[in-house]
């Protein structure tokens, strides 16, 4: 049986939950978004000043994803234009509840990288190494074979750019350079000094890549006091990236 969309928002909402939970420490408060494809040209968002830990379906808010999208292709926005277009872009014209300001990003990578859902989270974890001097040489490779299988052969990086229509410019860029390069969409969006995003074809998927991300984090900030990571070569992450089991154990993890 397809998804429908009412159960893809109980889907997100599920995954919304998961990952609030305190004890995980991906966000706190306000923290963090989710957003799920309706597959009808329209997605959720998380409503802004709603907590992932509390989620229901009245906390996301469904929006155009194309009138979306659009808010990425002016030359600039200031903060009541952003304002003004998001609102302009809800389906529904009367509810008060304001999309988060990471609307845009959510809408151009579930529309341009062909993911279903997205989960961007504040992990204490990873977030110990983002807001570090050392942040982008720190995670330039890759540590074990795990964390290939979930969350690809690379992370993409961002550096620090405000959040809102700055910050979705940027990450749209970065995600089409790296599926240029690789082939493929990115499964984990690293930003500096902010947090991460997951980026998948199910919620499990996601909930996969977000807990493999923070494990990946602390075994990082673990090697620095034995003399800092060992990375593994080019060689071994291509071959377990493309290995036919791997392939077929990443598959049976996400659920699909």
């Amino acid at each position: 049986m397809s998804d429908t969309p009412c159960s893809i928002l109980q889907a997100l909402v599920a995954l919304s939950v998961e990952l609030g939970r305190p004890e995980r420490e991906l966000v706190i408060l306000g923290e963090g978004n989710t957003s799920a494809d309706a597959g009808d040209g329209t997605f959720w968002v998380k409503a802004s000043g709603t907590q992932l830990a509390t989620a229901t379906t009245s906390s996301f808010v469904r929006m155009h994803t194309a009138e979306v999208c659009a808010i990425a292709e002016r030359s600039s926005c200031d903060d009541a234009q952003f304002k003004a277009l998001l609102e302009s872009a809800r389906v529904d014209k009367g509810d008060p509840r304001r999309p988060s300001v990471e609307t845009v990003l959510h809408a151009l990578a579930l529309h341009e990288m062909g993911v279903r859902y997205i989960a961007h989270t504040h992990p204490v974890a990873v977030n110990a190494v983002l807001c570090s001097e050392g942040a982008e040489q720190a995670v330039s490779g890759r540590l074990f074979p795990d964390e290939i299988v979930v969350c690809g052969p690379a992370p993409a990086y961002v550096p620090y750019v405000d959040p809102g229509f700055e910050l979705a410019a940027v990450v749209r860029a970065t995600m089409r350079r790296y599926a240029d390069a690789y082939g493929m969409a990115p499964k984990l969006v690293l930003m500096q000094n902010h947090g991460m995003i997951a980026l998948g074809a199910s919620p499990q998927e996601v909930d996969n890549i977000t807990a493999m991300a923070v494990k990946t984090f602390r075994v990082l900030s673990g090697t620095f006091s034995l003399g800092g990571p060992c990375f593994l070569t080019q060689a071994n992450v291509d071959r377990i990236h493309t290995r036919p089991d791997e392939l077929y154990r990443r598959k049976a993890l996400a659920g699909q």
